[in-house]
């Protein structure tokens, strides 16, 4: 857990003492869902290292996966400029919301930003009828030949490396990162499973 500042919310701003708490995937980005927090909940939540909450229809401090075990595994709290909003940064242990959703807003855990979109778009493309688009070109050919243009697309930006031309060698980056992310889906993958990988090697710093 990561903690190197104070926090000191103004709880009085709330008529009952809460004040709201916003979690948010550290990996990803991603919003997972908003509770409450009293002063008990949030001196818990750094006591436990898991986020902690003051439920209002149980009127008692409920850690978020007492019991599913998908805890929320509390990684940075910060206070926002009017010290009455909380913003934990986690690593959930497991779908966030009661449906099974990674999150509670009807959205599946993606690399934040464009990158993401993108993953999205290509997954898309995946399941579209033959013909339709150059990706989905790409998987009518195979894995075979997926990898091979994969190949050829690192090649191209080694060569490009080498030359003086910045804005050719962005493209060529940008192809063969867009390549990429098509290999990963036919393999059955996401970005997110590399991530994992390099957060893993990283420790989980």
């Amino acid at each position: 857990m990561q903690q190197t500042t104070t926090i000191t919310p103004d709880f009085s701003k709330y008529a009952d003492g809460l004040v709201p708490a916003i979690v948010q995937d550290a990996r990803t980005g991603k919003v997972l869902m908003l509770g409450f927090m009293n002063e008990a909940a949030l001196r818990q939540t750094q006591v436990l290292g898991k986020v902690t909450f003051f439920s209002r229809s149980k009127q008692r401090l409920w850690t978020k996966g007492e019991e599913s075990g998908h805890f929320l595994l509390l990684q940075e709290i910060r206070l926002d400029c009017d010290q009455d909003t909380l913003l934990c940064t986690v690593n959930p242990a497991g779908p966030v919301c009661h449906t099974g959703a990674d999150t509670c807003f009807d959205e599946t855990n993606t690399p934040a930003g464009f990158l993401g979109q993108l993953e999205t778009i290509i997954a898309d493309r995946k399941q579209q009828s033959a013909g339709q688009s150059y990706t989905r070109s790409l998987f009518e050919k195979g894995t075979h030949k997926i990898a091979q243009k994969v190949g050829e697309e690192a090649v191209e930006l080694v060569i490009e490396a080498l030359r003086n031309d910045d804005d050719l060698f962005v493209n060529e980056a940008a192809d063969l990162l867009f390549h990429y992310l098509v290999l990963l889906q036919a393999k059955g993958f996401a970005l997110k499973d590399v991530v994992a990988v390099l957060e893993a090697r990283h420790g989980g710093k």
